[in-house]
């Protein structure tokens, strides 16, 4: 089967969230693809199928090292600059119909980067009490150092929390065993003239990933919700990966009552690999 890998969120090999992808995987069983994903030991790694809707150019299946996700968003930048890679057109030009467990995303690939439109939130709003007790508890702060806990979840799980600067952002040391199964994203402002708006780290330690590089999913969910804030405007710059020696630049932009998420790709590696059905 074709095989390629994509760093994301970067225009430098290396500084990114690189993602496995393995194109006409129709054959594979759910055992096989679970398997592959442990074994790559990457924050994800998707298989390219057939499109069950008929308004998809192919579906996606997108899978952690420790499950299968309804949908992420470094895989789906990736999965699609790698489809059109080796060769796939979208019925509408510039623009490919991704299908996955949350339904039809639409993603634009121009030239080396990419972005998509956030899907909608499963759930929103301030956190109750008891989540943000755990998202404090989780990153060793003191209660007044977490501005807000909002749910950002458009599908793997994730609450936010608003620090108050990108320092503090940086200098956590979260305790992943209080994280338990809670996907807990964390913000906060750079000051004006900085790298980026915002800096971000995203910590998943229940999915065998203990701090992901650089994530797309959060930061839909951060384009749904931070604007309301008055952090960002409605068009803002996240750093990601910093903390782990990387540099991920995610563009969160909003266009017509859609939040868009993009970035820079890299094809990193191209060839085959031996999987059995």
């Amino acid at each position: 089967m074709r095989y390629t890998e994509v760093d994301v969120f970067t225009d430098t090999l290396t500084a990114g969230n690189p993602l496995a992808v393995v194109h006409d995987a129709d054959a594979l069983s759910d055992e096989t693809m679970a398997a592959f994903a442990r074994w790559t030991n990457l924050s994800e790694t998707t298989f390219l199928l057939r499109p069950a809707d008929p308004g998809a150019d192919y579906r996606l299946r997108i899978f952690t090292p420790a499950g299968e996700l309804p949908f992420a968003g470094h895989p789906t930048l990736g999965s699609a600059r790698a489809w059109v890679e080796a060769g796939g057109v979208g019925r509408t030009p510039g623009v490919v119909a991704q299908e996955c467990g949350v339904g039809l995303v639409p993603v634009r690939v121009r030239d080396e980067g990419a972005a998509f439109a956030a899907p909608p939130l499963r759930r929103s709003g301030p956190a109750d009490e008891a989540t943000r007790a755990l998202v404090v508890r989780s990153l060793r702060v003191h209660p007044d150092a977490v501005r807000a806990v909002e749910w950002v979840d458009n599908g793997p799980g994730w609450v936010a929390a608003l620090l108050g600067s990108a320092d503090e952002v940086l200098a956590l040391e979260p305790d992943y065993a209080a994280m338990a199964d809670q996907p807990v994203g964390v913000v906060g402002p750079h000051a004006a003239g900085g790298p980026a708006d915002v800096e971000v780290r995203a910590f998943v330690p229940d999915l065998g990933i203990p701090e992901d590089p650089v994530t797309g999913s959060l930061a839909g969910g951060l384009g749904i919700w931070l604007p309301s804030t008055g952090v960002v405007g409605p068009d803002f710059v996240i750093r990601q990966g910093t903390a782990l020696g990387r540099r991920g630049m995610v563009r969160v932009t909003r266009e017509d009552g859609a939040v868009w998420v993009g970035g820079d790709t890299v094809v990193a590696v191209t060839g085959t690999v031996a999987l059995a059905s």
